[in-house]
């Protein structure tokens, strides 16, 4: 009896480890703090809002909320700061093609709740916008009004108002309006739209493991100005491990973000720059990645990268790369 336990224990061990090599890496409950979805509204008659006109500061220019609003005009505050706008960026195509400059501003540099274009390699830009028309790119949470949006315009876009929206922002230098502050209490926020607002006299909360992230001036961001600063508030000691984790990646601590991204993480041919990105779009995107619901588009590269990502190494990745120039 004991020479056949003997006999049989390599081969338990050996089912073992096979076993466990093969189990699926279990994907932790989503960071909710980076996929903040806008509550309805309260109940009851609307509050009244002022209709304007707007102006705002280094600008000749003024828009009226009806215009704010308008999703086939991108508000262009300033003109000067970029070349002049494909139709298709500057007023879309009704009804089903939104103008790309509303959502991620004349400028490309985008908002917290989508994507800094600005700088994108053209075929990557494509790419992408094909991902969306096929569905293999989307979010791992549904009914986010950002994704939907994009998904639903990409399907109506012809091929050359992908190619010249592409082209426009593929020209636009990336810039950054983030300031990533590490600290472990921070000002009172409430989800308001798709990112948060802070209530600088509501005290403090603990920031606990979250990124949380929001203009430092509202009106200044309802208003779609391109220049809106932003903070994110990050846990403290985030920024140096994310460094580490962006050098030293993977199971034997080979794999770098600069091999594929490129020197300072500022994009290498149809790879995109990641420096000074959101952090909680940095956040969204290595989740959708990890829960194989952003597919398509070379995304297989990825895997590799995100396959053991816990999500402490995401958060503290991406308040890293956020934290960098673009």
């Amino acid at each position: 009896m004991v020479r056949i336990v003997i006999r049989t224990l390599p081969l338990l061990l050996f089912l073992s480890i096979l076993l466990s090599a093969c189990k699926p890496m279990v994907l932790e409950p989503v960071p909710d703090w980076a996929y903040p979805t806008n509550p309805p509204p309260p109940p009851g008659a609307p509050a009244a809002v002022s209709q304007g006109p707007f102006q705002i500061a280094n600008s000749k220019r003024s828009f009226t909320r009806a215009e704010l609003t308008n999703l086939f005009a991108a508000p262009d505050w300033r003109p000067e700061d970029h070349p002049a706008m494909p139709e298709v960026v500057a007023h879309g195509r009704q009804p089903d093609v939104r103008a790309c400059g509303y959502c991620h501003l004349p400028t490309g540099n985008g908002r917290p709740e989508n994507a800094r274009l600005a700088g994108l390699p053209v075929d990557y830009f494509v790419a992408q916008m094909n991902a969306f028309r096929d569905g293999s790119r989307k979010s791992h949470v549904g009914g986010r009004a950002p994704t939907t949006n994009m998904s639903n315009t990409a399907k109506a876009m012809r091929d050359d108002e992908i190619l010249a929206a592409a082209r426009y922002f593929a020209a636009l230098p990336p810039a950054s309006f983030v300031r990533v502050v590490e600290q472990s209490m921070i000002p009172k926020s409430k989800i308001a739209g798709w990112l948060f607002r802070f209530d600088r006299n509501g005290g403090l909360e603990p920031l606990g493991q979250r990124i949380i992230e929001g203009p430092e001036d509202f009106e200044q961001f309802e208003l779609r100005d391109p220049a809106t600063p932003y903070i994110a508030y990050v846990p403290e000691g985030s920024i140096a491990l994310g460094k580490r984790l962006a050098e030293t990646w993977g199971e034997n601590k080979t794999l770098e973000c600069s091999s594929c991204h490129g020197p300072g993480y500022r994009g290498k041919e149809n790879v995109p720059n990641i420096a000074g990105r959101s952090p909680t779009s940095i956040v969204r995107q290595l989740y959708d990645f990890r829960s194989s619901a952003r597919r398509g588009a070379k995304s297989s590269e990825m895997d590799k990268v995100v396959r053991d990502m816990m999500n402490s190494d995401m958060l503290a990745l991406a308040a890293y790369l956020a934290s960098l120039t673009p």
